[in-house]
């Protein structure tokens, strides 16, 4: 019997903001991405969303009314601290979030500094007014000046001049010496090391790193890493698949962020090109894991366009048809995000919010799932689906799927 788990995420859309963000996230009360983007955008057209169920969940008087949905249904809590892209889709693949700590990247400048010296490496701090690590002449080391403060460090590189595996091992350096949500090893050709050193500047609460837009980095050759706090990738989904003997999928920002050793990797950012990606790999993965996320609604939500975002939204369910036709009486089909962004609330950073849950299956009756603690119960549905053993956080809903 060869089964298949599909599940796509759509960063960022969130379905209502946490209880817990009046005392931790207090900017983020009142946020409900789905909601407010359909207020935004009142004739949306997300025919096939509804027929599996969303109003379920979003409950606006926009969207049909439909008492037989297609799919089970419910909502996710948050268990990572704050509303991140990288935990939180490491919590949907099944790692428990582990506690970091918030600072910039001059707290721990020296103590990185001598690490990086006793690996062999020359490093040197080139401006005391503007302080950041300068590995062989070449890599910088840095806080990433495009997200919160104090959450992730940069190690930047001009890729013509370095291979990007030896900025991998100073990223690993790096990553071992501090706890910190995340550090990120990223490079891209066509830049030269002067210009990636005139890229740093100092943002307004203090931040000193390099501007990756401005540098070009992302241009030409980009090559980028993500490496994560207390993340143990054999304890996810997609290695036990791997582990398993079974086929694993990666499309778009999944494959950004989730490690997986002999995972198929399909990069992409345009999400007519993810949903295009879902479906040729249904065509291919046979028995495993199809994992996917579309980028483009969280970036409609920094830039405050809830049209844009609406937009987006509009373009996968134009494809979901295609998917929901191809799939077989074996397959799992399991949809929400990451976290939310909601463009109508007032800051262009992401927002903490409970996240929609439908879950597909051709041969089951929709049921309601309820809301759950954590985004990782997506990961320990499809392992016990699966039949392959457990991830290290999560409860699975299945049970709630076969009573039906």
């Amino acid at each position: 019997m060869s089964k298949r788990v599909i599940i796509l995420i759509l960063d960022s859309l969130g379905v209502g903001y946490m209880e817990d963000a009046k005392d931790y996230h207090p900017q983020d009360v009142g946020a409900n991405t789905f909601h407010h983007i359909i207020d935004a955008v009142p004739n949306i057209k997300i025919p096939t969303f509804e027929k599996l169920g969303i109003n379920k969940i979003v409950n606006h008087p926009t969207l049909k009314k439909n008492e037989n949905p297609l799919a089970s249904y419910g909502c996710l809590n948050l268990m990572h601290n704050g509303a991140d892209s990288f935990e939180g889709h490491n919590e949907i693949m099944g790692s428990k979030p582990k506690k970091t700590y918030l600072a910039p990247f001059i707290e721990n400048m020296n103590e990185v500094k001598v690490a990086l010296e006793k690996e062999g490496y020359k490093v040197n701090i080139p401006n005391r007014d503007l302080p950041y690590l300068l590995v062989n002449d070449l890599v910088i080391v840095a806080d990433n000046i495009e997200t919160d403060y104090g959450q992730i460090y940069n190690v930047s590189a001009p890729l013509d001049y370095i291979s990007f595996d030896e900025v991998l091992k100073i990223g690993q350096c790096v990553r071992k010496n501090v706890k910190v949500n995340r550090v990120i090893a990223l490079g891209g050709e066509n830049v030269s090391p002067e210009y990636l050193r005139q890229s740093v500047e100092r943002r307004e609460d203090g931040l000193v790193g390099v501007n990756s837009p401005k540098s070009n980095v992302y241009k030409r050759g980009y090559q980028v890493r993500h490496l994560g706090f207390g993340i143990s990738p054999e304890y996810q989904l997609p290695t036990i698949a791997i582990n398993a003997g079974l086929e694993v999928s990666l499309i778009g920002k999944m494959q950004d962020v989730i490690y997986c050793d002999g995972a198929t990797k399909l990069p992409g950012v345009d999400t007519e090109q993810v949903m295009k990606d879902i479906l040729s790999e249904m065509d291919h993965v046979k028995h495993g894991v199809i994992a996917a996320t579309v980028q483009e609604t969280d970036l409609a939500g920094h830039a405050q366009d809830p049209e844009r975002y609406a937009n987006r939204i509009e373009m996968v369910d134009s494809y979901l048809p295609e998917l929901l036709e191809k799939m077989t009486d074996e397959d799992l089909l399991i949809m929400s995000a990451d976290h939310g962004n909601d463009p109508t609330i007032g800051h262009n950073q992401h927002t903490r919010e409970k996240t929609y849950l439908l879950a597909y299956q051709k041969t089951k009756k929709a049921t309601r799932i309820g809301e759950r603690k954590t985004l990782s119960d997506i990961a320990a549905t499809g392992a016990d689906y699966l039949g392959i053993g457990k991830t290290e956080n999560g409860t699975s809903f299945l049970p709630l799927q076969i009573q039906n």
